[in-house]
């Protein structure tokens, strides 16, 4: 086996530390957040990912996986360093890369020995170039060589164990080939696609990705809003869109739109890529746009069927951006309450495990411990996170306990005619 570093412990790096630890190899991850590293020697997740807590108890027991503050201990004898710190976006969309060229800068510093620099970050095209440079810099002076290789990661937060173990393809970009098959040796356990290209195609995969992801969010959500105009159910159109094989149904549910720490920020960077580079990138921009406006649609049918929202409570269901993670990063539910109180608003909220993220970022809300409380003596309840809790709660119950019986479905996981039935007023997305 050999030798790993991961530097970064947010969903990516500690992801793909913990699993390739589990395939046999002695890992140690590095984050410079003290408290972070603390937090996973005492066996606490700094993140919530099903699956994870489990697989890094089990090897940080068998003493393959271990974490430091320390750039000297993590990089020492380490055959691959994998860079997995955060890009977070500029205000004109550009991705930040000073963690990136942190990272680089400190490697450079300690790296004795022949390395394979490993790229996970999302990073423009081009930043396998720039940190090849950082680190040439200092390799001359102290005569150590290494390679760069991109290998963009395609987890989805809330799936991330499962998509790093039974990935649908994996790839590898560099400049050496030898050192892009040597990291390719490392995947072969997953029996798993493997593409190797050159450093910028690879990294550019990934973005259009992401891209073509959102756009097919962005799309369904552009046929739903004309579905509500004409007296369609979009439901059934992207049903029967997706027979098609060469479409598909994936990507093709109607709601309120993509948030999370990906597609906003990757979409909003390809579009500055593409700009500064003399395109005219007006699909993506209309992602973006058709994206912004399924939030202010929420407000737009409790308009509608309130009157107005000032002075009234509204209950909303889910924080996090989708189910099965506490990230609240882009999250609707963000957007919505402050369109809410904006209006004058009051809002109660409930998600199952993102509440103490959302509370650092929502002022002004009042938290409930479960959806029924939330619910109770509001005016209005808004479905914003399609967690499963939420499509078995007591419908009639939670009617019950309203003061008015108003429904917005954000996500359109309940039926039309059965909630109408139970006396709410509904409104789904693009449901005619």
């Amino acid at each position: 086996m050999r030798k790993i570093c991961v530097i970064g412990v947010g969903y990516v790096g500690l992801v793909t530390g913990a699993c390739f630890a589990d395939l046999g190899n002695p890992v140690t991850c590095l984050d410079i957040a003290e408290e972070r590293i603390e937090k996973l020697k005492r066996g606490e997740m700094p993140i919530y990912e099903p699956g994870l807590e489990e697989i890094v108890s089990r090897n940080v027991a068998a003493g393959r996986l271990t974490f430091t503050t320390s750039y000297a201990e993590a990089v020492s004898g380490a055959d691959f360093i994998f860079v997995a710190v955060n890009t977070p976006p500029s205000m004109d969309g550009e991705a930040d890369l000073q963690y990136v060229r942190m990272a680089a800068e400190s490697i450079a510093q300690v790296l004795s020995d022949y390395a394979i620099i490993v790229n996970k970050s999302t990073v423009p095209v081009g930043t396998g170039d720039a940190v090849a440079e950082i680190l040439q810099a200092r390799g001359k002076k102290v005569g150590v060589d290494f390679d760069i290789v991109s290998n963009p990661e395609f987890l989805a937060e809330g799936s991330a164990v499962h998509d790093f173990l039974q990935p649908d393809r994996v790839v590898l970009g560099g400049t050496n080939r030898d050192a892009s098959e040597k990291v390719a040796q490392l995947y072969l356990p997953l029996r798993a696609s493997i593409m190797i290209t050159d450093l910028r195609t690879a990294e550019m995969i990934k973005y259009a990705s992401n891209a073509f992801l959102a756009t097919r969010i962005s799309f369904i959500n552009e046929i739903a809003t004309i579905c509500e105009k004409v007296g369609a159910d979009v439901k059934e159109v992207a049903a029967g869109m997706g027979m098609d094989k060469r479409i598909g149904r994936a990507f093709l549910n109607a709601g309120i739109g993509y948030g999370g720490s990906c597609f906003p920020k990757d979409v909003k960077a390809l579009t500055w890529m593409a700009e500064i580079n003399g395109c005219h990138p007006q699909l993506l921009r209309s992602v973006m746009e058709i994206n912004r406006d399924m939030r202010r649609q929420v407000l737009a049918k409790l308009r509608e069927l309130l009157g107005s929202v000032r002075g009234k409570t509204i209950a909303l269901l889910g924080l996090a951006f989708k189910p099965n993670t506490d990230d609240v990063r882009e999250a609707a539910s963000s957007d919505i309450v402050h369109l809410l109180q904006s209006e004058g608003a009051n809002i109660r909220a409930y998600d199952p495990v993102a509440t103490e993220n959302a509370r650092r970022m929502l002022k002004g809300v009042t938290f409930c411990g479960d959806a029924y409380s939330t619910a109770e003596g509001a005016d209005a309840l808004v479905l914003v996170t399609e967690w499963n809790e939420f499509k078995q709660l007591d419908m009639a119950r939670i009617a019950a306990s309203m003061k008015r019986k108003v429904l917005v479905d954000g996500r359109n996981i309940y039926e039309p005619e059965q909630m109408r039935e139970l006396g709410f007023e509904y409104r789904g997305i693009g449901r005619g």
